[in-house]
């Protein structure tokens, strides 16, 4: 690829925009039922602005049809009592879908209290029972964003069979789930997979390697022209404020120094644009999952 060439920017949320007015319609049909899908989400410590993450989500549930609310819980809550929460909301047969936002403070631990959430509730897809079923290729609540990446490669990556797809970050709700999801004998993936990470020596001798660039390290501007081969693929998974944004520029930032690498990638997701709308989207399909499951078939004339 010539350096004087754009790469082709994948924005996510034509697709995204699909995928949320498929699940309104599939909201529309329970309501019909009695069933309004419900999405509750705690957070310990959130700050007095509120978190734009949470937001969001809370917003486009209620934009398909489905109701949300928000549990605020203080920075020093007990494990008790948070434990006490999440059960008491996942026993709630109004509510089809828990998340614990991440991360919380310490001393609390992630991993001890996402068992406190009822794995049929659990859309984020990362309790350990649906680990576990979705390692194995068993239906299971998936983790939203590796979801939204492998439908934005389904439409513009074609057949990944034997192409070579380096994963950067190792995360529980990114990096592992789409190594697993990636690799799988499915139509579409058959990836062959390298999983990195911040230790991870030499990156570049994997990076360059890549057809298709996944970076989900969670540092600004990592992964430059030099780390990618070209022609290859490029989502972008990290988000970060720009720290002195000039007037009219960009507010936002990912792990890719988006500017060098789109002059080196054939494709590549912007930042924001890309993959965020794709998670919100993937998680109301999450949502509307457990509702359909919750409520059992419908009565046929």
């Amino acid at each position: 690829m010539t350096a004087d060439v754009d790469a082709t920017v994948l924005a996510g949320a034509p697709l995204a925009a699909e995928i949320r007015e498929g699940v309104r319609k599939r909201v529309a049909l329970l309501r019909e039922r009695g069933i309004v899908p419900g999405l509750s989400i705690v957070t310990v410590g959130e700050p007095p602005s509120g978190n734009p993450y949470v937001r969001s989500k809370c917003r486009a549930a209620e934009e398909v049809g489905a109701r949300a609310r928000v549990t605020r819980l203080a920075p020093d809550v007990s494990e008790s009592t948070l434990r006490a929460t999440l059960r008491e909301i996942s026993a709630d047969r109004s509510v089809h879908g828990v998340i614990l936002q991440l991360p919380i403070p310490a001393p609390l631990r992630d991993e001890q209290h996402l068992e406190d959430i009822d794995p049929e509730k659990d859309v984020d897809g990362i309790h350990p029972l649906n680990v576990g079923r979705w390692v194995n290729g068993l239906t299971a609540h998936r983790p939203a964003t590796p979801l939204g990446i492998v439908e934005l490669l389904h439409r513009h990556a074609g057949d990944l069979a034997g192409k070579h797809a380096v994963v950067v970050g190792r995360s529980r709700i990114v990096g592992r789930p789409l190594s697993v999801f990636l690799s799988e004998r499915t139509r579409g993936m058959n990836a062959t997979v390298t999983l990195c990470h911040s230790e991870t020596r030499d990156l570049a001798s994997y990076t360059t390697r890549a057809d298709v660039l996944i970076v989900a390290m969670g540092r600004r501007r990592a992964i430059g022209a030099a780390e990618v081969r070209p022609g290859a693929i490029v989502i972008d998974v990290g988000i970060h404020p720009v720290e002195h944004p000039v007037p009219g520029g960009p507010k936002y930032e990912g792990d890719v120094d988006y500017e060098a690498v789109r002059r080196v990638a054939s494709a590549i997701t912007p930042v924001p644009g890309g993959v965020g709308p794709l998670t919100v989207a993937m998680l109301l399909s999450n949502l509307a999952d457990a509702a359909e499951r919750s409520a059992g078939p419908a009565a046929t004339s």
